[in-house]
């Protein structure tokens, strides 16, 4: 059998026996009656917990739309021209709107990124748009976790928010999307850090919302700053918009979930000896940093003594410098001790690899040099033909291969 997966912005290709397949772990069909513009517009049109947006928002003030940064597959260049043109359509002015990108802990923008990620007629409107700020927030009170709700200025300070994201699986918050936007999207280093220090506590995983200590922090903020209205998709493996909810940032967001299970929440009968998986192509696999959500839901589907394959470009190298240094310079025993006793963000990814580094082999397709990919505990490969022949023969022809083509998305549980 033959396959293609997404490989930054390229494919790449294997072959595989018949025999060895254990299975693919792609999305469940489900039935969409419109896509991408059509069905953002019939959501705002139907908003869920809410009233319409054009009735939420009043001539003169302030709005601040909060959607995703460049490292995230959301389509604001689909939804935010929709959202301009509700919110003009209602009285606000331009120079009332500010579009803010969610950096949370992640680099700043480019002008050409800016450009693509808010689209040609948003760009072109004059409309404010500008990177969030993690040294630039208010301090508005602290969660029951100790958590402090340290939001961006400007968004604080608006009148009203708008919150845009994506909704799919996220290994220790549960969910993306809803109030995620805020916490940790637009908010400050310490608050980040607190945040995701919980993913070390029971039930922070992937599925998890009613028990995750992360994001009972995510939605407490709640209680500190208004959300006004959200517009959360959920995206095929084409990332065409295929369901949009908007609305009430719990109400909404909570369906949305429930959709999301029904699309990508996938049994498979038994754990495979090896699991292949792309995270989906870019920008899930723009750098380490960000393709190991797609690693971690690899890492429900192999076997302990099993063997990961992981096809992700990582073009822009590991993404985050304490994530770098932790890899560099950390054994997988250490790095999972210290996460325990001294939480550091950025190393928190670290000792998720090093989790998984426990239970099995990872083979890392890339385009690392292979000297790097050794030292930071992976078996380098240049492409995943030579990945696979190697890892069959390693563990016996009986051995089964489980692929996982939007490994980002796919959340696999055995049945």
């Amino acid at each position: 059998m033959d396959f293609q997966l997404n490989y930054g912005k390229g494919k790449a290709q294997f072959s595989l026996p018949e025999a060895r397949l254990a299975g693919i772990v792609s999305p469940n069909p489900v039935p969409t009656e419109l896509l991408n513009e059509a069905e953002v517009l019939r959501s705002l049109e139907k908003p869920i917990g809410s009233l319409p947006l054009d009735r939420i928002v009043e001539e003169g003030e302030k709005v601040v739309v909060v959607t995703s940064d460049i490292t995230r597959p959301v389509p604001s260049y689909r939804i935010l021209p929709i959202l301009m043109d509700e919110l003009l359509s209602s009285g606000t002015k331009v120079e009332d709107i500010t579009i803010v990108l969610a950096l949370g802990s992640h680099r700043k923008h480019t002008e050409e990124e800016k450009r693509a990620l808010v689209g040609e007629d948003v760009f072109q409107l004059g409309v404010g748009i500008i990177d969030s700020d993690m040294d630039d927030c208010v301090r508005l009170g602290f969660c029951q976790n100790g958590t402090p709700v340290d939001v961006f200025r400007p968004v604080a300070e608006a009148d009203r928010i708008i919150c845009v994201g994506n909704i799919e699986f996220h290994y220790f918050a549960g969910y993306s999307g809803g109030a995620k936007a805020i916490m940790p999207g637009t908010s400050s280093h310490d608050a980040i850090q607190a945040n995701h220090s919980n993913m070390v506590k029971e039930g922070a995983c992937a599925g998890n919302l009613d028990t995750n200590p992360v994001r009972q922090d995510i939605d407490q903020i709640l209680e500190f700053i208004t959300i006004d209205f959200i517009v959360n998709v959920v995206l095929d493996e084409k990332k065409n918009i295929v369901k949009s909810f908007a609305g009430d940032p719990i109400l909404a967001h909570r369906e949305g979930c429930r959709f999301l299970d029904g699309m990508y929440k996938i049994p498979i009968e038994r754990k495979a000896d090896v699991v292949i998986l792309s995270p989906g192509g870019f920008p899930k696999d723009i750098n380490i940093y960000q393709s190991q959500k797609g690693l971690d839901n690899a890492g429900h589907a192999v076997r302990d003594g099993g063997i990961v394959i992981w096809s992700a470009s990582a073009a822009e190298g590991f993404g985050e410098k304490t994530f770098e240094e932790w890899m560099r310079t950390k054994t997988p025993d250490e790095m999972i001790e210290e996460i325990r006793t001294n939480f550091k963000l950025g190393g928190h990814k670290a000792a998720a690899i090093a989790m998984l580094l426990k239970k099995a082999k990872i083979y890392l397709v890339s385009d690392l040099q292979e000297d790097l990919v050794r030292s930071i505990h992976f078996v380098p490969y240049g492409n995943i033909q030579e990945a696979l022949d190697d890892a069959l023969l390693e563990l016996g022809r009986e051995a089964k291969v489980l692929v996982m083509p939007q490994a980002g998305s796919t959340l696999p549980y055995v049945r």
